[in-house]
């Protein structure tokens, strides 16, 4: 074991999170380092956001070309599979970080790579690959951003079955002639998109009664009517039993509740996430390994003045984009709080208002339709005691709608606070609208009154002019 090296903070985890985390701290002022096992860059880099995006974007670019007349007869063949797979390799820098590593060097952040583990109060261990021990310690704070892993379900057969993860699903070299795709949240409905667009026999097996439970239930409507006309076997209110694979090789047979058995050639398990922190020595400052880590709105662990978790790991939002939105508020508490400054008066990137993390939480499912939210459903707005009012449009008759596709699909809902007169959230679903989501970010985030609301006018005839038809709806 070397000499311990001291720094202001200690960062476990260079993703995008712990990436700025440190670019934050070494903003203001203070010294840093990032310990990272793995690749730098995170699982969004190198098997999540980004190469699932990439596989996804021609699919849905596809899928809209076939909806503009002159245009659509020309986009009837097949996916070019190479083209597309070599497209997200590019965007996964063919899983090197070299272009990762330089922006963290050129932030004046000390990079380790290994295991890092924390070893009691301010203090963390790091393992290298070739088996020696360095020690750090933190003056100010360690903070955890380790993100999250795939949980796999403990069913019969299936730890020798090699299933899917999402991780071997945004990275595979090859298409499957067929797949089975085990959950009907966001991995399972975006990769089987992918991989239905690029040939793979798709079969979507949901324990429930629709895909993506946790948003509006219109949203996961229109996505299983889509997925259906495209050639994707739906069921729900299904469940696997057990998995077989001989030997780990060749196909793979999904036994169901009812007896049926699906063959397929791989399976892909998009079952839940669970925090990395069974094995980041937890129990050495009192806390429980394997669990989220709460923590207060500066992402400062809660019972502790010095151990921060940023990211997956305190379990507010598994989303990159909150998870960067946190560490800059969390960057800039531990800056405060380390030269004494209160946190109303710290940099510009205001500590003090870490609370979006509650109120506007965005997200966008890249499917076809796209699904975008922000802020709370119907349910989640009545069961948080909000008297509210939900409105609802048909998206087709909006004039920017019906100009952007033939057959335009599409539905969009307001929650309308109606003690405040405010938008307690809005979710669309429909083609593009991911690009739309950020007006109604605003509106929530910064509680614009419905009656301001009227003079923020969308030009025409864009697909905005939703906004206009909800207002109007509201006011009757």
């Amino acid at each position: 074991m070397t000499d311990a090296m001291d720094y202001d903070v200690v960062v476990l985890g260079a993703g995008p999170v712990g990436e700025n985390v440190a670019d934050r701290a070494r903003a203001n002022g203070l010294s840093a380092a990032i310990v990272e096992s793995e690749l730098v860059g995170g699982e969004c880099s190198y098997w999540a956001c980004m190469p699932s995006k990439a596989l996804l974007r021609p699919a849905i670019a596809r899928a809209e070309a076939r909806r503009v007349p002159g245009l659509k007869q020309s986009v009837q063949g097949p996916l070019d599979a190479a083209a597309v797979l070599a497209h997200r390799n590019e965007y996964t820098s063919d899983w090197k970080d070299d272009g990762q590593v330089a922006w963290v060097e050129s932030t004046g952040t000390d990079l380790y790579r290994g295991h890092g583990r924390l070893a009691g109060t301010k203090k963390v261990v790091v393992t290298t690959p070739e088996g020696e021990e360095q020690v750090l310690t933190a003056r100010h704070a360690v903070a955890v951003c380790v993100g999250s892993r795939a949980v796999l379900p403990d069913l019969p057969g299936l730890a020798g079955a090699k299933p899917w993860t999402s991780r071997e699903a945004t990275s595979s070299q090859h298409v499957p002639d067929r797949l089975v795709v085990v959950g009907g949240g966001v991995v399972g409905v975006e990769m089987t998109t992918a991989w239905r667009a690029l040939g793979s026999e798709v079969t979507l097996l949901v324990r429930g009664d629709g895909l993506l439970p946790n948003m509006e239930p219109f949203a996961g409507k229109l996505l299983a009517e889509s997925l259906t006309e495209a050639g994707v076997s739906v069921r729900t209110n299904t469940s696997v039993t057990q998995v077989e694979r001989d030997g780990g090789t060749g196909p793979v047979t999904a036994v169901l509740d009812n007896g049926e058995r699906i063959e397929a050639d791989e399976i892909l398990f998009a079952t839940g996430r669970a925090p990395r922190t069974d094995d980041l020595g937890m129990e050495t400052v009192g806390r429980k390994p394997g669990d989220w880590i709460e923590v207060d709105d500066s992402c400062r662990a809660k019972g502790s003045d010095w151990l921060y978790a940023v990211g997956d790991v305190n379990h507010r939002a598994l989303l990159t984009h909150q998870g960067k939105y946190q560490a800059r508020i969390a960057g800039a508490a531990i800056a405060a709080r380390a030269q004494h400054v209160p946190l109303l008066e710290t940099d510009r990137w205001g500590a003090h208002s870490a609370t979006a993390d509650h109120a506007a939480v965005t997200q966008v499912v890249f499917t076809d339709p796209e699904i975008a939210s922000v802020g709370l459903t119907l349910a989640e707005a009545e069961a948080a005691g909000h008297r509210v009012r939900a409105v609802d449009y048909d998206m087709s008759g909006v004039a920017g709608a019906g100009l952007y596709a033939d057959g335009y699909t599409g539905h969009a809902r307001m929650i309308v606070d109606l003690d405040e007169e405010i938008l307690r959230g809005v979710t669309f679903a429909g083609p593009a609208v991911g690009e739309m989501l950020h007006s109604a970010t605003i509106a929530v985030a910064g509680e614009v009154p419905v009656n301001r609301l009227w003079h923020a006018v969308p030009a025409y005839p864009t697909i905005s002019e939703i906004w206009l038809r909800l207002l109007e709806t509201y006011r009757g």
